[in-house]
């Protein structure tokens, strides 16, 4: 998935248009307020051009229009009346900047209600989004969240205009800020405000951005692609530390990300290595049935891998009870845990999370961490899926390991 290209282009250029489509305002009236009339002078051009509206014949009241704009001795309200039809008939005729130009006139004279201030504020963030004015649609934009008059639409129309001028940084500002508060009110921010987000933080060459935003697009969006670019993220974040990566290659797979033949013949590489060839197996059996090495020099190769895993998990699996014996009379737990990812490696979920459990229990483990979370993973695989997620929170001390944690609890409770 590419957020950052077709699919974010396409949405923000094609909100103005999709607004405009809908924008009809009531045709425009004199005010009702007795003591606002046009002048004698020009009540009767304006009523002319008035029942030209109505009839849909807006070049001739455009006409007219122009001809009561140069008339001399106009009263202020004659120039808003004059400016409130020009707006109407401009927009009906797709003349936005003209449009644009009335309504600005009329926005602050004086005249206009409040009610119609909020719309027409709304009204112009739009027109000049269309017209590409973001600077302009930004300022009406920021005065109608300002005034508290704002809908979604206006909004969202802000943080574009920021992103279309190649304003990264305020782009992310408006739309963190934006996608905080809804998070904050228990509300789902939109697919939309999220992949802006991440646009926003690839344009500023982010990477910690970008992974930070793609974890909000996977915990409210939660689509393979997304869990995909994600994890990619993450795997190179990793790739300098086996275990790590190990542990990163584990949620790749359980969430079917896993693409490119190379992920596969290096993660059952490094599962040989930690002593799970049950996993390694595993893992090079799904990647040659899915038919992913097409290539016959790297599809030999992942067979006499394949053959190597098997010969040495025949021979492990039959270890392990005598394996379990030792572990289970040793002070330390160390040789729990090796005897719990031997379990898991072979899908036998539930004496790995009591070899695990033990091996936790007794202390005196290479790295805690690593072994909580291959027993969250025990316990999610074994269908204690609340257990699980208990477990991945308590997993502490590697910031690596603890990111990773959060995700798989993520990935539990969407299970």
């Amino acid at each position: 998935m590419n957020v950052t290209g077709k699919s974010v282009r396409a949405f923000v250029l094609g909100a103005a248009v999709a607004t405009l489509v809908g924008f009809a305002p009531g045709t425009p009236v004199f005010a009702q307020a007795k003591q606002q009339q046009p002048s004698a002078k020009l009540a009767k051009p304006l009523h002319d051009a008035q029942e030209d509206l109505k009839n849909h014949k807006y070049q001739e009241a455009i006409a007219k229009l122009r001809e009561a704009e140069g008339m001399a001795g106009k009263t202020a309200y004659d120039e808003h009346v004059i400016h409130d039809f020009q707006a109407f008939a401009y927009i009906k005729t797709s003349n936005y900047a003209e449009a644009a130009k009335a309504l600005e006139a009329e926005l602050d004279d004086g005249f206009t209600p409040q009610a119609e201030v909020a719309q027409k504020t709304r009204e112009l963030a739009t027109i000049h989004y269309q017209l590409k004015n973001y600077d302009k649609a930004i300022e009406f934009g920021t005065r109608a969240i300002k005034g508290g008059f704002a809908d979604d639409q206006t909004r969202t129309l802000v943080g574009q205009s920021y992103y279309l001028k190649g304003d990264w940084k305020n782009t992310l500002k408006f739309f963190q800020t934006q996608v905080d508060g809804q998070i904050k009110a228990g509300q789902t921010p939109s697919n939309e405000s999220l992949m802006m987000i991440y646009s926003a933080c690839v344009k500023l060459q982010d990477e910690e951005c970008q992974t930070r935003a793609m974890e909000k697009l996977v915990t409210f969006y939660p689509k393979p692609e997304s869990w995909a670019q994600l994890l990619y993220a993450v795997r190179k974040e990793t790739s300098g530390n086996e275990t790590n990566l190990l542990q990163t290659y584990r949620l790749m797979f359980d969430t079917d990300v896993l693409k490119d033949p190379g992920d596969y013949t290096e993660m059952a590489e490094l599962a040989l290595e930690a002593g799970s060839p049950g996993e390694a197996q595993r893992v090079l059996e799904r990647a040659l049935s899915k038919g992913v090495f097409t290539d016959q020099r790297t599809k030999e190769r992942a067979q006499r891998l394949l053959e190597s895993a098997k010969k040495r998990a025949t021979t492990d699996e039959a270890t392990l009870p005598k394996l379990q014996v030792e572990a289970d009379a040793a002070a330390g737990g160390q040789k729990n845990i090796a005897t719990g990812m031997g379990y898991f490696g072979y899908g036998q979920n539930d004496k790995a999370i009591d070899q695990l459990s033990k091996g936790l229990s007794k202390g005196s483990v290479k790295s805690e961490a690593d072994a909580r979370l291959l027993l969250g993973i025990a316990q999610l695989k074994g269908g204690h899926r609340d257990e699980a997620i208990k477990t991945f929170h308590t997993v502490k001390g590697d910031p690596a390991l603890e990111r990773l944690a959060n995700l798989w609890a993520l990935h539990a409770r969407q299970a």
